[in-house]
């Protein structure tokens, strides 16, 4: 009898393990079934040649290169404009920037472009089960327009989908130059209270036309208002001595602030979704000593080699904190290069053999290619093969891509879901988008791009760029022309009214297509 009993009792035993195993997913599953945490990294004014793995140009960046041959290197990804507001605008709303009149570059001071009802990136995520942070440069305005500086800013990033926030309110080249986190200034001392203006400066308060013996770096066009750290900025700022940020150190600032979010995060339970919009290359440049003079290409070269060192940290951080191999990095740029943007700091004398905007024609502000054609990566260590997609994708797609990757049927008006692209399973892009700079619109669609006829000078001469402005509708096969040098609008006619079509046919009721200037 004990024998039968001890059977029984192994049988069941046994079983019930057995059914146990079956009914509960397996540590491989489990991990599988979790969604992967996504860290999106954005340059500023970087352009397609400046990332060594592109074989554009000749500055060497080694940990963007990791990511970018490790990764899936996109040769058709695109910026949605050719200067920054208007692409961040895109890239966290999946919306045109030409369908918002405020997506433009924007005054420190200025409010909020999101509208707060609006979905967003960070909120569709959010929805699945995410926390989220935006840390870097922000540039899209804070607040309603009446900003007291001293008080809780509102609304701020965490108003449309940012759980956490620490950012600079627009540029480092703009007052008030100051960190701001979850909509308060950080380090202020309200016995010193911040006042900024864009109209009239503070009686008193030296400017750079005022006082250039208190210059460290000379302004070239558009910076000479008020100066801080010998650095002359666009608009007036007063008080707020205690906060301001200094230059040389933002770079680690930032990345201190973006490893110990990773850090925090890894003894999470949730995923994560960090968008880490940096500053460099943009104006000023002022890379930390460590690289003063290492590129041989004066500040923006060195200010790369410090961007590139930060995105390599990053990653390495992901590494040892065990989360690399569930976490999907894209990293891209705002829009293409520009070289002298305002101050004079060797970028052009020394720029040498080095093409930053890559084989194209153009550059920032510009319609042609290489204002909006800029590196574009996604890394998935062990889930996107290494290799090079010549797909067109946009940073306006990325909203729905990634809603489709963790569940969400969210979506913007014009992204669409490239998520097959995106992760290397298909080669198959967008049939056509149109592109944006300073408030007039060209379309890319297949191998062509055409540029409708706009007033205007050809070229910038303050930052020698031409602009695409022409009296004549311009049309280039970009397959066969990459630098966009033979206008086939006359002898095509044909593909010409194609395009015509299918632009005005996107455009929808935002106007004929003669209507140069959008308003």
């Amino acid at each position: 009898m004990k024998n039968i009993n001890c059977l029984t009792f192994l049988l069941c035993f046994f079983g019930a393990l057995f059914f146990q195993n079956c009914a509960q997913p397996s540590v491989k599953e489990e991990a599988e079934e979790k969604k992967p945490n996504i860290v999106f990294i954005y340059l500023d004014d970087l352009g397609y040649g400046d990332v060594s793995a592109y074989k554009s140009g000749t500055l060497q960046t080694p940990d963007m290169d990791v990511l970018a041959n490790g990764g899936l290197r996109f040769t058709n990804g695109y910026a949605s404009s050719a200067t920054c507001t208007p692409s961040r605008y895109a890239l966290l709303t999946g919306t045109y920037p030409w369908r918002n009149q405020n997506a433009k570059i924007l005054p420190g001071t200025a409010p909020l472009i999101i509208d707060t009802a609006q979905m967003t990136l960070p909120k569709m995520l959010k929805s699945q089960g995410y926390e989220t942070a935006v840390i870097g440069k922000w540039h899209l305005g804070l607040g309603t327009g009446f900003v007291d500086w001293n008080q809780e800013i509102a609304p701020n990033p965490n108003h449309v989908g940012f759980d956490y926030s620490h950012i600079l309110a627009a540029t480092q080249d703009r007052v008030p130059t100051v960190y701001i986190e979850n909509g308060r200034v950080v380090n202020l001392d309200l016995n010193d209270p911040i006042s900024v203006d864009y109209d009239k400066n503070f009686e008193g308060e030296p400017t750079a036309i005022s006082n250039p013996e208190m210059l460290t770096m000379k302004w070239h066009h558009g910076h000479n208002n008020s100066i801080v750290n010998g650095i002359p900025r666009i608009g007036y700022m007063k008080g707020g001595q205690n906060a301001k940020w200094s230059d040389i150190d933002m770079a680690d600032h930032f990345l201190e602030k973006g490893k110990a979010y990773i850090k925090e995060k890894a003894k999470s339970e949730s995923p994560f979704f960090l968008f880490f919009p940096m500053q460099q290359p943009h104006v000023p440049r002022t890379p930390h000593p460590r690289f003063e003079g290492k590129s041989g290409m004066g500040p923006r070269g060195d200010a790369l080699l410090e961007a590139d060192w930060v995105i390599g940290e990053l990653y390495k951080t992901l590494e040892e904190t065990g989360l690399l191999e569930n976490t999907l990095i894209v990293f891209s740029s705002d829009n293409g290069p520009v070289l002298n943007d305002g101050y004079y700091d060797d970028a052009v004398e020394k720029v040498g053999d080095h093409t930053p905007a890559g084989p194209f024609r153009g550059g920032k502000y510009s319609l042609f290619e290489a204002g909006t054609r800029v590196p574009f990566v996604t890394y998935w260590k062990g889930e996107i093969q290494p290799g090079v997609s010549d797909a067109l994708v946009t940073q306006i797609d990325l909203l729905a891509s990634l809603a489709a990757l963790v569940g969400s049927t969210e979506s913007g008006p014009d992204s669409e879901n490239l998520l097959e692209a995106f992760l290397g399973k298909s080669q198959e892009g967008r049939e056509a988008v149109i592109l944006e700079a300073s408030t007039k619109t060209a379309l890319r669609a297949g191998d062509w791009a055409m540029i409708p006829p706009y007033p205007g000078p050809a070229v910038q001469n303050q930052v020698n760029i031409e602009l695409g402005n022409s009296p004549e509708y311009q049309l280039y096969n970009l397959k066969d022309d990459p630098g966009q040098r033979n206008n086939l609008a006359s002898s095509n006619p044909e593909k010409l009214e194609e395009m015509k079509k299918l632009y005005q046919e996107i455009r929808g009721g935002e106007g004929k297509i003669e209507q140069v200037e959008l308003k």
